[in-house]
C-alpha cells in the first residue's frame, strides 16, 4: 500500500494541471460571456419590436370606431362638407374633413372594405385626385345597399358633390370628367310571363 500510495503522489504531482488553467483562464471566461451576451441581444430585440407593432395594429382597428366619432361630433348630419351618392340600390353619405388623405368606409378603413380591388378604390379617389386633393382631406363614409361596385360609385358621387361645397369652381372640372352625373342606370324588372326582365321560355310550336 506504501509503493502504491507514494507512486500516485509522484504521478499527480507529474500532471500539468495547474500550467493548462493557468495558461488561458481570463480568455476563455471573456470569450464565453460576451458569445453569450451578444447572441441574448439579438434574440431579445426583434421579439420587443414585433410584439410593440402588434399592438399598435390592434389599438388601430379597436378604436377607429371611436376616432370617426371623435372627428365627427353630432354625427354625420351636423357637418358642412357633406355630399350624397347613389348608385343601382347603394347609396352613401360622405363627409370631408382637412386631413391627411384617409378614407374610412362604415368604420373600416377603404382598401380593406373594398377588397383591394384596384378598380373600387380608384373609383372613390377619382373626384380628389382630379382637383388634387387627395392628400388634402379625409373621407368619412356610411354606405348601404347594393353590392361592393354600386357602394364605391356611389362614394365617388358623394365626394364630387361634396368637393362643391368647398367650393364652387370645382364644378367645372367635376363635370368634365362626367364625376357629377348621376348613373340611373338599374336592373329592369322581371315581367310577368317571362324568366327575366326580358328572356322569355322557349318556344315550342305543340
Amino acid at each position: 500500500m506504501a509503493v502504491s500510495i507514494a507512486s500516485l503522489t509522484s504521478s499527480l504531482s507529474s500532471l500539468s494541471f495547474s500550467s493548462h488553467v493557468s495558461h488561458k483562464p481570463n480568455s476563455l471566461s471573456f470569450t464565453r460571456s460576451k458569445s453569450v451576451s451578444v447572441s441574448h441581444v439579438a434574440r431579445i430585440s426583434p421579439l420587443v419590436v414585433s410584439a410593440s407593432v402588434a399592438t399598435l395594429e390592434n389599438l388601430e382597428t379597436d378604436d377607429l370606431k371611436k376616432y370617426v366619432k371623435s372627428r365627427l361630433p353630432g354625427g354625420f348630419a351636423a357637418q358642412t362638407i357633406i355630399g350624397t351618392g347613389r348608385r343601382k340600390t347603394a347609396i352613401a353619405r360622405v363627409v370631408l374633413q382637412e386631413g391627411s388623405g384617409k378614407i374610412i368606409i362604415n368604420y373600416r378603413d377603404a382598401k380593406e372594405y373594398l377588397q383591394g380591388n384596384p378598380l373600387w378604390l380608384q373609383y372613390v379617389k377619382v373626384p380628389l385626385v382630379t382637383l388634387g386633393y387627395e392628400s388634402s382631406y379625409d373621407v368619412f363614409v356610411k354606405a348601404h345597399g347594393g353590392g361592393l361596385s354600386g357602394q364605391a360609385q356611389a362614394i365617388s358621387l358623394g365626394i364630387a358633390r361634396a368637393l362643391l361645397k368647398v367650393n364652387e369652381n370645382h364644378r367645372a372640372p367635376l363635370r368634365k370628367d362626367g364625376l357629377l352625373t348621376r348613373d340611373s342606370r338599374i336592373v329592369e324588372r322581371k315581367k310577368p310571363g317571362l324568366k327575366k326582365a326580358r328572356k322569355a321560355p322557349q318556344f315550342s310550336k305543340r
